[in-house]
């Protein structure tokens, strides 16, 4: 299974580098949504939908959704960068929702009756997904090269990577045995301890390769860096409590080793919005590379 996972995941590190550097922007955003509608279906089996033909529903008031929200921003073949201001009002619903998600967590299995419906997880959903697409569709856009989409999916990554093997090698405590009995502070540390060090790499790489960095920007980022990481542990946790109240082992079956693909992109939907926010900050006038 470990090396089936590794397999797994160097093919889709390759095709998602080959697909962030090479696609134009906008053709760039047909595949981020695409991806999305993917995680979009398998988010359909936690609403407990009964058929097919109702999370085909589902799909389609996502797909509209994401469609509006790319067409007001003015994504389209030719078209000029989202604006800031429009992607920052898009993006703070995605930041306000995964701010509580903890609270959610920690009061599980108890208050499963306050959230436990088609129409409450059907608005996680779109909360969890489609500020996740305008915020990378928005990177690509600032970076036509995909240099700020590739730093949120390696930092995301290095939580996911460290949390794993820490977790195997060390894990002992539990860190929401409700949620998910096999998670475990360890592995938090873990993860934190490695997602942490990237954001530090990537610090460095910014500041040599995009613009310097003064004293405000690297205080920002000693903020943002672990509530990154707090994020994508937050994310993780969510699809886990999701995966248990429908009694799921995956989200899904169509990533070899790993499950689904909400299983191995559910950091990344939560640490996007605050990722995208703070980059904002940091390149006012977008970043070439």
């Amino acid at each position: 299974m470990l090396r089936q996972r590794v397999i797994t995941s160097l093919v889709l590190i390759a095709a998602l580098a080959a697909a962030t550097t090479l696609l134009p922007p906008f053709w760039f955003a047909l595949l981020i949504g695409a991806v999305i509608l993917v995680a979009g279906w398998e988010w359909g089996r936690f609403l407990g939908l009964a058929g097919t033909g109702a999370r085909m529903a589902w799909l389609a008031l996502l797909a509209l959704a994401g469609g509006a929200l790319l067409g007001w921003l003015g994504v389209a073949p030719g078209g000029s960068a989202p604006g800031r201001g429009a992607t920052a009002l898009l993006l703070a619903p995605g930041l306000v929702f995964w701010l509580p998600v903890w609270f959610i967590l920690r009061g599980y299995p108890g208050n499963r009756a306050r959230w436990d419906s088609a129409f409450r997880i059907g608005a996680m959903g779109l909360l969890a997904l489609l500020p996740a697409l305008v915020g990378i569709v928005y990177l690509k856009y600032q970076a036509p090269g995909g240099i700020l989409v590739l730093a949120l999916v390696v930092l995301a990554a290095a939580v996911d990577i460290g949390s794993y093997f820490s977790g195997r090698r060390f894990g002992n405590r539990p860190l929401a045995a409700e949620v998910s009995p096999k998670k475990t502070w360890e592995g938090v540390w873990g993860g934190f301890a490695l997602g942490v060090a990237v954001a530090a790499a990537l610090v460095g790489m910014a500041h040599r390769w995009l613009r310097p960095l003064d004293g405000a920007d690297i205080a920002l980022l000693a903020v943002l860096a672990p509530a990154l990481v707090a994020l994508c542990v937050i994310g993780d946790l969510l699809v886990s409590m999701l995966k248990r109240n429908r009694k799921a082992k995956d989200s899904g079956s169509l990533l070899p080793g790993h499950g689904g693909l909400l299983d191995r992109i559910d950091g990344l939907l939560a640490a996007t919005p605050a990722f995208v926010l703070g980059m904002m900050f940091l390149f006012d006038e977008g970043a070439s590379p």
